[in-house]
């Protein structure tokens, strides 16, 4: 019998230090992509459970879905500031907060943020608290209807009808659509504004002494936070002329500096931190359905990101004084409707009016060169009984000189009356 060789086994390389720690890693970063990916679906999905508890509807919401790509339509938001005491002011504002006559809540901040495409423009237009409208039919969330009202003061929208109310309201004022609304209450601005890390606004003028606001600042820079911030928004004695519409001044001037405040620190072109941002708002407002979910809030925001500073217009919905109670004003509706045509033309918008009764020019600051679509021939206003042209190259529409505002590239300040 022939013998058979001895049976050779194979010698197995030793697996160096560096090919196991690769291996652990490569472990480690697959279960941690794993859990990763689990806990923001989760996470994704409170924040979206949180928004939809308090949720309405809007007439005008989108049919698709939000999805995680860019917003390529052009779009509106109603942004709502209501006068609630809510647990986070209630002690701070003492009498005001306990005061019988206040029991109700009240819109006193009413702002319509358009956005145009093809190229993006933003306007924010403000509607002052005391404008006298047709508020229509309503229903509240808890099913009380509110028969409507042939003219009664915008800000009373909220307390017969709630959010949607105030959009029905507006969308009829204006003639816009109104896909998306979120409302904020006073706590909720205290809470959204700390989360940034506070704004830096301008007081000019002689300073800011306003008692019932609790503030006395002196002139100069200033960065605004938590009740701070709150009582820039809600002052009124002390700035202008002692009127709401001063205070509007206020508030476009504490939003235009928050917008370049967001650019300059690349919030708006991060995903990850715009989400982050998102998440705060999810627990600071009441949303339309339409805005019941992060990931939408964080995909309307990222189209902000590239608009031009000459393209972001704030402006103050223009109104005269109402011949029956000279407390209160009415709409100025042709100086508004070539408003409303300019930005259905997505026309680039110059200013001829005043930056608003509550402010004036920084004069610290220089006023920068004109973009290339604001240095555009102005073209005189649009009449107000023709339909625009919206095929055509829009030329810059020059608004009516009764509609105050600044642009997002004009540095303003409070124009305090010390």
């Amino acid at each position: 019998m022939t013998s058979q060789p001895p049976t050779r086994h194979a010698h197995r390389r030793p697996v160096s230090a560096w090919r196991r720690g690769a291996k652990l890693l490569a472990i480690i970063v697959t279960v941690a992509v794993v859990a990763g990916v689990a806990v923001a679906g989760f996470y994704a999905f409170s924040l979206t459970q949180t928004l939809k508890e308090a949720a309405v509807p809007l007439k005008d919401a989108p049919a698709q879905p939000p999805a995680l790509s860019t917003y390529d339509e052009p779009f509106a938001v109603l942004v709502v500031g209501t006068d609630e005491c809510d647990d986070v002011v209630s002690a701070a504002f003492g009498a005001r907060c306990s005061d019988p006559e206040n029991a109700g809540t009240r819109n006193d901040v009413n702002m319509l943020v358009h956005v145009s495409t093809n190229p993006r423009r933003v306007t924010v237009v403000s509607f002052p608290r005391d404008l006298q409208v047709e508020i229509p039919e309503c229903t509240a969330a808890d099913g009380t209807a509110f028969p409507g009202a042939f003219k009664a003061s915008i800000n009373t929208a909220y307390e017969a009808g709630g959010l949607t109310c105030v959009a029905d309201t507006v969308s009829e004022l204006s003639g816009q659509s109104i896909p998306f609304a979120a409302k904020v209450s006073f706590g909720n601005v205290v809470n959204i504004t700390d989360a940034i890390g506070g704004v830096e606004v301008c007081i000019g003028g002689d300073g800011i002494d306003d008692p019932d606001a609790g503030i006395q600042w002196e002139p100069g820079n200033r960065v605004v936070k938590g009740f701070d911030a709150l009582a820039f928004l809600r002052t009124r004695k002390g700035i202008g002329d002692g009127s709401d519409l001063g205070r509007i001044g206020n508030q476009q001037q504490y939003l235009s500096r928050l917008m370049n405040k967001l650019r300059s620190d690349e919030v708006l072109t991060n995903p990850g931190t715009l989400l982050n941002l998102a998440s705060t708002a999810v627990r600071n407002i009441e949303p339309s359905e339409s805005l019941a979910d992060p990931v939408r809030i964080a995909q309307l925001a990222y189209t902000l990101k590239d608009v031009p500073f000459d393209d972001i217009t704030f402006v103050q919905f223009p109104v005269v004084d109402d011949p029956y109670d000279s407390n209160r004003v009415v709409p100025d509706e042709a100086s508004a409707e070539v408003l409303w045509q300019a930005l259905a033309a997505n026309a680039p918008l110059a200013l001829t009016g005043d930056a608003g009764r509550g402010v004036v020019a920084d004069p610290s600051v220089p006023t920068p060169e004109p973009t290339e679509s604001a240095s555009e021939e102005a073209t005189p206003a649009p009449d107000a009984s023709a339909t625009p042209d919206a095929s055509a190259t829009p030329g810059v529409v020059e608004l009516p000189e009764n509609i105050n505002g600044s642009k997002a590239s004009q540095a303003t300040c409070s124009n305090g009356l010390g």
